[in-house]
Parts: C-alpha cells; structure tokens; sequence
C-alpha cells in the first residue's frame, strides 16, 4: 500500500551510534561553516555577487547532505522526491505566468539556470521545505491532517523569512517591489496540498538532521532580514 494515514506510530529521536553521530556533527559543521560565511558576506561585503553566485551550490550541498541522512531511500522515498519537485516546478511556471497563484513577480539571474522562465533548482527548494517541515510536524501528537496543517505554517513562516532578503539580492522580483498577501495565501494552499500528499506516502519520516537545518536557514533568512531592513 503506497498511502497510508497514520496518527500513531510518531518517530523517536533516534539514538545515533558513534560513527554516525560524528558524521552527523560534521555535516552540522559543513552547513554551517557555509551559512555563516554567506551571512557574512552577504550583510557586511561590498560585493555580495560574489557570494550570491554560490546560493546554488549552497542549496544542493543540503539538499545532499539532508537525503543522505534519510534512513531508508528506497521505495516511495525517490517518488515522492521526484513528484514534489515537479509539482513546485510546474506551480511556479503557473505563477509567473498567470499571476493568479502568487501574484505578479518574476525571477532573476542569482538561483540559475532557467526553463520556462523558473529556476530548475525551485522545484529542489519545494523539495526541501515540504519534506523538513513534514518531518518536524511528525513529532506532533495529533492526527495527521493537523499535522499537515502545522508543516505547512512552518513553510509559510520560512517564506515570510526568505521573502525580503530574496527581493533585496534579486532572486525574484515583485510587482511595485511589494510581497503581495496573495503570495502567502498561494504558498499556504500549494504546500498543504504537498504536506497531505507527504503524510499520505509511505516511507520512513525520520531525520536527524532535519531540525538543525530547518533553524539554521530560518536564523539565516531572518538574520538577514533584520540586517538589511
């Protein structure tokens, strides 16, 4: 059975043996180290494009380093991947063609290359989001839709973070320079649907690392939002 909808069954933390709490410690270490020296750069250098060509490489560095902590990548696992980044893909084509899903903005140069007007690497960023956020709300005690509720304030609240600081360095651009509501009433209804779809997929949600990079990235953006204000 691919879907199943459990309110039980809620993940342990689990205990870590010595091998892969040090791999653990050094992946914190990697992500780290990269997110301070994109801070730093970003909020205090006189070029910051030098840091902004490596927005990039830093996302699918944790993209790599957050999947190779999933315990079990077989199965629904690499479905599940596949679909919820083509569907965040696909959802902003819609977005930045129409403007009825988010409102009218549009992309720059800093997330790469682009097809059809959108970044490949967004459909990853959806990615990201859906699953760390659908982890955390795991470890709430209460059924599985509120749980898909709880996951999709979280991405909300992440991309109320990223929002300022991705106008400010030019990853996208809105119309009038104002993040219109509409963006945020568009992300609540596209990642609930995802978040039902996550809790509905059958493979093991359970991730040491995901609590550390959910906090990391949100300090990251939010840092950065409060220093460019």
């Amino acid at each position: 059975m691919p879907f199943s909808e459990p309110t039980q069954h809620l993940p342990v933390p689990p205990v870590l043996p010595a091998s892969q709490l040090r791999r653990l410690r050094a992946a914190q270490g990697l992500l780290l180290l990269f997110h301070v020296t994109g801070f730093l750069g970003l909020a205090f250098s006189r070029e910051p494009t030098f840091y902004l060509q490596f927005v990039p490489l830093n996302l699918l560095l944790t993209a790599f380093l957050l999947l190779s902590f999933q315990p079990d990548r077989r199965g629904m696992f690499p479905i599940f991947c596949v679909v919820v980044a083509v569907v965040g893909f696909f959802v902003e084509v819609a977005g930045i063609r129409t403007g009825l899903l988010f409102g009218v903005y549009e992309y720059g140069k800093v997330l790469g290359t682009k097809w059809l007007g959108v970044p490949l690497i967004i459909g990853l960023n959806w990615l990201l989001l859906t699953y760390m956020t659908g982890i955390l709300a795991r470890y709430l005690p209460v059924p599985a839709f509120v749980r898909a509720l709880a996951a999709t304030l979280l991405m909300v609240g992440m991309d109320l973070c990223i929002e300022p600081v991705a106008m400010h360095y030019g990853f996208w651009s809105w119309q009038y320079d104002r993040i219109p509501l509409q963006n945020f009433k568009g992300w609540f209804a596209v990642a609930l649907i995802l978040q039902v779809y996550f809790n509905r997929t059958e493979f093991v949600k359970r991730n040491a690392l995901v609590p550390f990079v959910y906090l990391l990235q949100l300090l990251f953006f939010f840092g950065l939002g409060w220093f460019i204000r």
